[in-house]
């Protein structure tokens, strides 16, 4: 038997891309699960907790981190096989950080109805900031070919004008009260808050919608997650 950190590990492929479903000790207590959208083994103490009070976790590789849509489509329908072979509620929680976060918000806006509630951990949502470094965050420009390839655009002029970015899809995410748990570090010099995670923040207040805010003092982009994962797993827990 496989094992990833002391769980049960269920390797296969679906429609052709690596997959995994990580079991709980007690597959009785939930029967939710979380998707972790990419950077499946980073920073992982949050999904650990979530394993240990009873939800499955599970995922499955993606061609790109930047929200292409086939990823994003692929996802939907593995949550749904997910849900079906498991027993698992057609709700799920995906699990973003970073670019993870992206895919997360764009997996909510384009398919609600699979999404009981979200954890944004240093989320990219605007382009603009992260990777292209156009505010006051730093610049990556080994990201721009990655991103070119992900989006089908071919220059930053078209960037500029494309309006599919996770900060264009907020509306979509409070029209349906999504609730929405996010995690960021006041310090972060890559996906700079006050340019990306702080939108949501101001439309879910102005709105309304259900929004629990973790910002760390002095943090930079890593480490994802909090010291305690404990209130970030009982808000999850809650609104599943």
């Amino acid at each position: 038997m496989m094992l990833w950190n002391g769980f049960e590990c269920i390797e296969f492929e679906f429609e052709s891309y690596a997959a995994k479903v990580i079991l709980p000790k007690n597959h009785t207590v939930r029967n939710a699960v979380a998707v972790k959208t990419t950077y499946f083994n980073a920073f992982p103490e949050t999904e650990i907790m979530l394993l240990e009070n009873g939800m499955l976790l599970c995922f499955i590789a993606c061609d790109g981190r930047w929200g292409k849509k086939s990823d994003i489509d692929r996802m939907a329908r593995f949550i749904d096989f997910v849900a079906e072979k498991y027993g698992t509620a057609p709700k799920c929680v995906p699990v973003g950080m970073s670019c993870g976060g992206l895919m997360a918000v764009q997996l909510a806006a384009k398919y609600p109805e699979k999404v009981a509630c979200l954890y944004l951990d240093a989320p990219v949502m605007n382009l603009m900031s992260c990777p292209y470094g156009f505010g006051i965050g730093v610049s990556n420009s080994g990201d721009y070919a990655e991103i070119c390839d992900d989006l089908g655009i071919k220059s930053v002029s078209e960037l500029i004008c494309y309006r599919d970015m996770p900060m264009h899809n907020i509306p979509a995410l409070v029209e349906k009260q999504i609730p929405v748990v996010m995690v960021a570090g006041d310090s972060d010099e890559i996906v700079p808050y006050c340019e990306n995670g702080v939108m949501l923040e101001k439309a879910y207040k102005e709105n309304g919608v259900e929004l629990e805010v973790h910002v760390k003092e002095g943090c930079n982009h890593h480490p994802h997650g909090l010291d305690d994962p404990l209130p970030v797993v009982e808000f999850i827990l809650k609104h599943i």
